[in-house]
């Protein structure tokens, strides 16, 4: 049989050439739209410095906050930033490299960016750019350091659950509002997506050759499986959690600007 130079592996040779006939440009525009969109609203939210705070509210792209308490706030954890400090580089910039190496070097952000940006192909059975496959190398290399990345998610989670508490505390007082809410919400998302995380769930119930063999083999084993679930539902969280801490910025931004009232018990502010 001869061999066929306009088909190899399923597609047409060349970039976005394809046998296919649904829609499946739909996914990596998607994609790209809402991940551009994302990162020049957190590189201006981050960039502004301003408005991260309203009443005891802390915006979730400004944890450990390091220059001074916002007003009616708490305190701040680390005082004044030194007078060398850089002025474009601001506490949400410094904050959101733990996370955010956590995020570029996801499993699946990876399919997600690599299609949507790069075309390494930009979908299934579709032709991919010229180019010589090399894998996760040279460069891409530092997708290895995910399983590191992990760390500083799960250490800025406490934190987080911190601040949304403090939500519920105006000036001594305890109470509740629509933004206390948010910030709860935004946690919880953001703790679906990290704990359902490939390298937590091997952290978690890998490297065991018996689950059944011992009081610890089984706590992990069961909860290997509530990682499991949590794993099988990876790109909703990722996407539900990105979209919601920025909902959240967003929400406390346009409280402390005067745009909108936030409802709560402590009379509105």
């Amino acid at each position: 049989m001869a061999a066929n130079p306009t088909g190899v592996g399923g597609h047409e040779n060349g970039w976005a050439k394809t046998f296919r006939t649904d829609n499946w440009w739909v996914g990596p525009a998607v994609t790209f739209a809402g991940l551009s969109a994302w990162l020049l609203y957190y590189f201006w939210a981050a960039w502004t410095d301003a408005n991260y705070a309203a009443g005891p509210y802390m915006s979730p792209f400004y944890p450990f906050y390091l220059h001074h308490a916002p007003e009616g706030g708490h305190a701040a954890f680390f005082g004044m930033l030194p007078g060398w400090w850089p002025a474009l580089i601001s506490p949400a910039l410094v904050a959101g490299f733990a996370p955010g190496a956590f995020r570029i070097t996801c499993y699946y952000y990876r399919k997600a960016y690599y299609r949507a940006f790069f075309g390494t192909p930009p979908g299934c059975a579709v032709g991919a750019r010229p180019q010589d496959y090399r894998g996760e190398t040279f460069l891409l290399v530092f997708q290895n350091l995910h399983r590191y990345a992990l760390y500083g998610a799960l250490l800025l989670l406490p934190y987080l659950y911190y601040e949304a508490a403090m939500g519920f505390f105006h000036e001594g007082e305890f109470g509740v509002g629509l933004g206390s809410i948010i910030m709860v919400m935004n946690c919880v998302f953001l703790s679906f997506y990290t704990l359902g995380c490939h390298a937590w769930r091997h952290l978690v119930g890998g490297q065991l050759n018996c689950f059944s063999c011992g009081a610890v083999p089984r706590l992990r084993y069961g909860a290997w499986q509530g990682v499991t679930k949590l794993n099988e539902n990876h790109m909703r969280w990722a996407w539900t959690s990105l979209i919601w801490i920025a909902f959240t910025d967003l929400y406390i931004r346009l409280v402390a600007m005067g745009v909108i009232t936030d409802p709560n018990t402590w009379g509105g502010f």
